[in-house]
């Protein structure tokens, strides 16, 4: 890999979207850094395997992307108090004793792509819906509720999984049935779409906007592409939107920091790069 090169790499099933890679080349260029930024696609099979085994090929961390962000707990030596309260891990560190420390950096990374774009919002006035009720959506749940956020609905194919969530973050938690979830939408002003629905390579997200006010604000996690057909229908609609390209830049950087000791800078330049490629 190259004599005293930092390998660091994103694990998941798929992974070809992930636009990691070029973002990390972007700050190893910038701050001067030899290091390495390997995309891995693990299945859940041997996931296990792959964690014990790196390391040994000299990685110092990991980003975990779909479907692994909840199993990486299982398999953690430590988990931080954040990937614990949230019941899902993004960022692994590898340990020099063995095992890796599993943390979660994107519920900041949410927060400072919302705050970043809605300068004006405030948490006690927020009334969201979370679309899914996987690893990111728990991110967004717990950064919501930290703020101050009143109540949370969830809304997701599978109903069962939407419960757990709710037993597991309590009462500020409300579920709503599939079926059921256009319906709600009047009563929100945000909606979060936290899916892989209207990523490259997936069907969109199959919603009607129809109820939706004006003073509602859309953001789809999906970064690739840009513009999901969910947020270029409710840019027609007149809506505010936000993609999940600055969330992914802000979630980054702990892990860059941890691994390669520089703090790296999230700035327009860069969003651009990452929308052009």
């Amino acid at each position: 890999m190259g004599k005293n090169k930092i390998i660091a790499g994103v694990i998941g099933d798929p992974i070809s979207h992930s636009k990691s890679p070029l973002l990390f080349k972007h700050w190893f260029t910038k701050l001067k850094i030899n290091g390495e930024y390997i995309p891995l696609k693990v299945t859940n099979e041997d996931l296990e395997e792959v964690l014990k085994a790196l390391p040994k090929k000299g990685f110092r961390g990991l980003n975990v992307t779909i479907p692994h962000k909840e199993r990486v707990l299982e398999l953690a030596e430590i988990i931080t108090p954040r990937a614990k309260e949230i019941g899902a891990a993004n960022t692994l560190t590898f340990l020099p004793s063995g095992g890796f420390k599993a943390d979660n950096t994107d519920g900041f990374g949410f927060l400072a792509n919302l705050k970043e774009n809605q300068k004006t919002w405030c948490a006690k006035n927020c009334s969201p819906l979370i679309i899914g009720s996987g690893g990111a959506a728990r991110s967004v749940v717990s950064s919501l509720l930290g703020e101050g956020v009143p109540l949370v609905y969830i809304s997701n194919r599978t109903k069962e999984r939407a419960q757990t969530l709710q037993k597991f973050f309590g009462n500020r938690i409300k579920t709503i049935d599939w079926l059921d979830k256009e319906k709600i939408l009047k009563s929100v002003n945000m909606l979060v779409n936290t899916t892989s629905l209207g990523m490259v390579g997936h069907s969109n997200l199959n919603l009607s906007l129809s109820n939706l006010t004006k003073k509602t604000t859309v953001i789809d996690l999906v970064y690739n592409p840009a513009k999901t057909q969910l947020l270029k229908t409710s840019e027609k609609k007149g809506l505010k939107t936000i993609n999940g390209l600055g969330m992914l830049l802000h979630q980054a950087t702990p892990g860059f920091q941890e691994w390669f000791g520089q703090n790296p800078v999230v700035d327009n330049n860069l969003k651009n790069l990452l929308i052009s490629k």
